[in-house]
């Protein structure tokens, strides 16, 4: 394998969770040209990523849009693409490419099934494993070892951290999380709030709520409900918020892209988690936490609540409480921890 193509949109969250794939491919074929396929909107996260030779960005969801990608991919001459996403404008984009070999999940595991045609090799992964693993059985199938994790993500100079670490001076600070791209996988604002005043004042860590497009004013709902003890973050860019995973004590967040960062950069995480699975979506450290309602939840997988009773409401301040403790006690409890 000379010329290699990922081909993974989005999200966020399912990015980072391709990255050991990508690493797996390198370690696989250090010479080899490895390039990546992504949304716009997600280009950043790539120009972290030191195995990817180049990230392809498909610029809008249009016929120009998918006309001018196809050109710049049948130009490169790859002799595989791998379809981590399994969609079918995913297979599609793989099979444009003009690849000798396009390789997908079988049918079985894919998220539209019509995406099937378009590979002309398939794995099989095991049903019940998380989608880190899930991507590594389809590289695996390549003959690429697959034993290693990896989440290779490039340090760069952060003035959202700087700023975080001035305000701070020099104590430790926790990431809060309130926000996510389903409104079913957010905690309620008010109990982030609670929580951000138990970090403070009985952990000693200074709550930083995290916020992106569009949830600058939940963030700052969070801090008024914690009682003068957090504040909110600078805007960030995803190195920023890499950065700042890095250098935290710990985050707490639902189910969305931040959290998936925070465990990337071994980052302490507790997760809350609803309409979808930890076991396939959480992080894979087995001593962060998750706290998940998945089991009784009937809306698995669907971006808006459409029982009557929603299911991250479920899940009380003073249960998060007692899973940070536990999770910071562990995380001093590791080697080299200070």
């Amino acid at each position: 394998m000379n010329r290699i193509l990922i081909v993974r949109l989005g999200s966020l969250g399912d990015i980072v969770h391709a990255l050991p794939a990508a690493a797996a491919l390198r370690r696989a074929a250090p010479h080899a040209r490895i390039d990546w396929l992504v949304d716009a909107q997600h280009r950043e996260l790539l120009d972290l990523v030191p195995v990817v030779d180049e990230a392809l960005v498909l610029r809008a969801r249009t016929l120009v849009g998918w006309l001018d990608v196809t050109r710049v991919l049948r130009a490169r001459g790859y002799d595989v693409a791998i379809d981590l996403q399994g969609l079918l404008k995913s297979a599609v984009l793989a099979r444009a490419s003009g690849a000798s070999r396009v390789l997908g999940f079988s049918i079985w595991h894919l998220r539209e099934r019509t995406a099937r045609p378009f590979y002309s090799e398939t794995a099989t992964p095991e049903a019940s494993e998380h989608v880190v693993r899930k991507n590594l059985a389809l590289v695996a199938a390549l003959g690429v070892k697959t034993d290693l994790l990896e989440f290779p993500l490039a340090a760069r100079e952060s003035p959202a951290l700087s700023e975080v670490r001035r305000v701070a001076r020099g104590a430790a600070f926790a990431l809060v999380n309130p926000g996510a791209a389903w409104p079913n996988k957010r905690w309620p604002p008010d109990r982030f709030g609670a929580l951000a005043a138990t970090l403070r004042n009985r952990f000693g860590l200074m709550p930083v709520v995290l916020w992106g497009p569009g949830e600058e004013a939940l963030a700052r709902s969070v801090a008024e409900a914690s009682s003068g003890t957090a504040v909110v973050a600078p805007r960030t860019a995803i190195s920023d918020l890499v950065e700042l995973a890095r250098a935290a004590s710990l985050m707490v967040s639902g189910d969305t892209g931040p959290i998936h960062i925070a465990a990337a950069v071994n980052t302490p995480v507790v997760g809350l988690y609803g309409p979808t699975s930890p076991a396939r979506n959480g992080p894979w450290s087995p001593a962060d936490i998750c706290l998940s309602r998945f089991e009784r939840c009937e809306c698995h997988h669907k971006r808006r609540c459409t029982a009557r009773a929603w299911c991250l409401e479920d899940i009380t301040v003073t249960e998060v409480e007692a899973a940070v403790e536990r999770r910071l006690a562990q995380s001093r409890a590791e080697p080299g921890a200070s």
